[in-house]
Parts: structure tokens; C-alpha cells; sequence
């Protein structure tokens, strides 16, 4: 049986201090510009380049992905917004999965908590790096999931963590 990698990426640290109507249209904080940056760096470092990218349509989760874009020279048209990745849940996000094309070998899903927690938790099993605060999927992280072959059928427990960055812990001392 062959094997995929799985991309997941919580959206960067998001602005709480905007004046937009609405939670959705939260932009990214300048601390969250520099983060997505920073992950795209360490991506675009070991020569990762997502062929498949789907990312929610809530602002902050846009200029995240906008931040790979730019860092490894991706065009924006590869970049599919889903609604439904919209503080989805566990099952919507295996739904979305499910969409992804046979072809694709590196999907990165970009999207938000806790339902990144939740599909992680049940891809990939226990013993998991939470943070000292007890966190898991933190804003900018990025974790690469090896898979089996069919995006369609991921049963629990089914993948194997790979990589797990925190753009927080690539911060130069």
C-alpha cells in the first residue's frame, strides 16, 4: 500500500483588536503575518510544496495561505476556498478530505480549532506534542500526516505524524 502526506495548517494569529463586524473577517495580527511567513520558510526550506491546497474563506485562514503562496511561489488559482472548512467539525473535515483529488500527493488544508484538533486527534492517535498549556494544533502550526492511499477512506488511528512545527518554536532566540 502506498502512502500520502497530509498537510494540515491552523491559520496564524488572527487580530482581536480589528474593528470588522464579524469573527470571519478577523484579519491576521502583524505577529501572524510573520508567522505563516515563517512556517512557509520552513516548508519552502525542505523543499515541501503542497500540489493541492484547500483553505477556508475566513479572512485570516486566506491571508495564511496567501503568506505560502508568496514563500514558494505557488499560484493563488491552486488555493480552493471551501466554506464548509468555516469552524468545521471532525466530520465536515473528513467530508472536504474525502474531495480532495485522487491526484493529489501533498494536499495542505488550511483551517481552524478546535475541528483541526479533533481530525488530528483521530487520524493520528495519542502521544501527540501538546504544549506546556496543554495545546495542540496552536495558531501557524503545521503538522504532515503520512496516509494511506484514498483520501476517501481514513479510518482512526490511520496516520502517522511526521512533522509537527509550531511557527512559534522556529522564532530565532
Amino acid at each position: 500500500m502506498s502512502h500520502r502526506h497530509l498537510f494540515l495548517l491552523r491559520h496564524a494569529k488572527s487580530s482581536w483588536d480589528s474593528d470588522v463586524p464579524s469573527d470571519f473577517e478577523r484579519p491576521l495580527a502583524q505577529r501572524g503575518l510573520k508567522d505563516a511567513f515563517r512556517i512557509a520558510a520552513w516548508m519552502g526550506s525542505r523543499g515541501i510544496v503542497p500540489d493541492h491546497i484547500v483553505s477556508s474563506p475566513a479572512v485570516r485562514a486566506i491571508q495564511t495561505v496567501q503568506q505560502i503562496c508568496v514563500r514558494l511561489a505557488l499560484p493563488e488559482e491552486l488555493v480552493r476556498r471551501d466554506e464548509h472548512l468555516y469552524l468545521a467539525s471532525l466530520a465536515t473535515l473528513l467530508q472536504v478530505l474525502a474531495g480532495v483529488p485522487a491526484t493529489a500527493g501533498f494536499p495542505l488544508l488550511v483551517a481552524h480549532n478546535p475541528g483541526l484538533d479533533e481530525l488530528l486527534l483521530y487520524l493520528c492517535g495519542e502521544g501527540l506534542p501538546y504544549t506546556g498549556s496543554g495545546k495542540l494544533m496552536t495558531t501557524a502550526a503545521l503538522v504532515r500526516i503520512e496516509l494511506p492511499d484514498e483520501w476517501s477512506r481514513l479510518p482512526a488511528r490511520c496516520g502517522k505524524v511526521i512533522d509537527f512545527i509550531r511557527a512559534k518554536e522556529l522564532e530565532q532566540p
